[in-house]
C-alpha cells in the first residue's frame, strides 16, 4: 500500500501577516491530503468514478473547462494526460464554452475544474455539456457546492478553506488532482503499467516533503529579489510546454495582487512581437527547469536558455526558475529560484510556488493588500 509522505509543517511557529503566505505555506500538506483522498490501495480514485464508468470506456476527448487560475491548471493538465495516456484534450474558457459549437462527430467528456465550486460561467458551461447529454467531472476545493452536486461525478482536492483571493494552495491541489488523472486514464488505456505508474506515484509522493524543505529559502529570495523589481510597471513571464501554464499562472499572481501589468507567453513566441518590450526596464520572469532524464525536457531546456541569452542581450533583467545543480544558468540570470529536481511532468507543482512568493513579496513592498486586491472577489458567481 502506498500513503503520502507526511511533509513535517513549517507553519506551526511561524506568525502570517497575510492570508496568503500562510496558504502558501501550507501547500506540502494540502498536496500530501490530495494524494492520500484520491489513492488507497494502489488504487486511483476508488469508486469516485463509478457513476461515470462506461463513458470512460468510450469517450474520444477530454474537454476542461474552466477559469482564471483554474483553467492554467487545465492547461498543465492537458500536456499531462495527453503525454501519459494519450487521450485528446481540449482546454477552453469556461466563459466561452456555452457559445461554441457542439460536439459533432466527437463523443467527449467535460471536466470542469473550479476553486469554490460555484463560479458562474463553469456552471454554466457544466449545464450546458449535461444538456448535450455529456459526462461531466468536477475537480473542486469545496465539496458542498453547486459545480460538484450537480456533476457526474467530482473529484475533491485536500486544500481545505482558502481564505485570500488569489489562488495558491488549490492551484497546486488541482494540479495533482490532474496528474493522478493522467495516471488513471494511462492506466485505464493500457499505456502504463501497474509498476510503472507506482514509480510515477512514488516521485510525486516525494513532492511535499521536497517543497516543505525549500520554502523558507524560496521565501528568502522572493524578499531579496522583490526589492529589486517591485518598482516595475511591466513583467513578462516565460515558459515552454508544459511550463507554459505556469508562465500564465505565475503573471496572473503577479497582476491580480500588485497591480503590475504581466503577461505570460510561450518562451519561443519572444521574437514574435513581445522582443519590442525587452529593455533594460522589464523584468522577464522565466521556467527554465530541466529534468535531465528526459530527453525532450533537456531539448525544451537548451531552446529556453538561447531565449534567455537574447533579453540578456538587449539588457532585459532576468528572473529565473532552476533546477538544483544548475550551474549554467548562473551565468546569464541576475536572480535564480533554485526547485528541486522532478521529473518533467511534476515540476510546475513545484516551480509556481517560488513564483508565488515572488509575486506575493511585489505586492506587499507596493504596499496592496494581498489577500483582497481591488475589484477581486473570491467566487465570481456572476456572468
Amino acid at each position: 500500500m502506498m500513503n503520502p509522505t507526511r511533509a513535517p509543517s513549517n507553519i506551526a511557529t511561524d506568525h502570517f501577516s497575510h492570508a496568503m503566505r500562510r496558504e502558501i505555506y501550507e501547500q506540502p500538506q494540502a498536496i500530501a491530503k490530495t494524494v492520500d483522498r484520491h489513492l488507497q490501495n494502489d488504487i486511483l480514485f476508488p469508486g469516485a468514478l463509478h457513476s461515470i464508468e462506461s463513458a470512460l470506456l468510450t469517450f474520444e476527448k477530454l474537454i476542461i473547462a474552466a477559469s482564471g487560475s483554474s483553467r492554467h491548471a487545465g492547461l498543465a493538465g492537458e500536456i499531462m494526460i495527453e503525454d501519459l495516456s494519450g487521450v485528446a484534450v481540449d482546454v477552453e474558457y469556461a466563459s466561452e464554452y456555452c457559445y461554441r459549437s457542439t460536439h459533432a462527430a466527437v463523443d467527449p467528456i467535460v471536466m470542469v475544474v473550479t476553486q469554490s465550486g460555484e463560479t458562474a460561467d463553469t456552471i454554466a458551461a457544466q449545464r450546458e455539456a449535461l444538456t448535450r447529454g455529456v459526462k461531466t467531472i468536477a475537480v473542486s476545493n469545496v465539496a458542498d457546492a453547486t459545480i460538484p452536486r450537480e456533476a457526474s461525478a467530482a473529484l475533491i482536492t485536500g486544500a481545505g478553506p482558502e481564505l485570500a483571493v488569489p489562488a495558491t494552495k488549490s492551484f497546486t491541489t488541482q494540479v495533482t488532482v490532474l496528474y493522478l488523472m493522467a495516471l488513471f486514464l494511462a492506466r485505464k488505456r493500457g499505456r502504463m503499467t501497474s509498476e510503472v505508474t507506482r514509480s510515477y506515484l512514488h516521485r510525486l509522493l516525494q513532492l511535499p516533503e521536497a517543497i516543505d524543505r525549500n520554502l523558507r529559502a524560496w521565501d528568502d529570495l522572493a524578499a531579496q529579489f522583490a526589492d529589486k523589481q517591485y518598482h516595475a510597471e511591466k513583467f513578462l513571464y516565460l515558459g515552454r510546454g508544459i511550463h507554459y501554464a505556469i508562465a500564465r499562472e505565475g503573471a496572473l499572481k503577479l497582476k491580480e495582487i500588485s497591480y503590475a501589468h504581466a503577461e505570460g507567453y510561450p518562451a519561443g513566441e519572444l521574437k514574435h512581437g513581445p522582443n519590442a518590450l525587452v529593455d533594460e526596464k522589464l523584468p522577464v520572469v522565466v521556467l527554465a527547469t530541466c529534468d535531465r532524464h528526459d530527453p525532450d525536457s533537456v531539448l525544451r531546456y537548451r531552446r529556453t536558455l538561447e531565449v534567455m541569452k537574447e533579453v540578456r542581450s538587449r539588457h532585459g533583467r532576468l528572473v529565473t526558475v532552476a533546477t538544483e545543480g544548475d550551474r549554467e544558468i548562473t551565468s546569464i540570470s541576475d536572480d535564480v529560484f533554485f526547485v528541486p529536481a522532478a521529473p518533467e511532468l511534476l515540476l510546475p507543482i513545484v516551480e509556481v510556488i517560488p513564483l508565488q512568493l515572488f509575486a506575493y513579496y511585489v505586492a506587499t513592498k507596493k504596499g496592496c493588500n494581498v489577500d483582497r486586491p481591488r475589484n477581486l472577489v473570491k467566487a465570481v458567481v456572476t456572468e
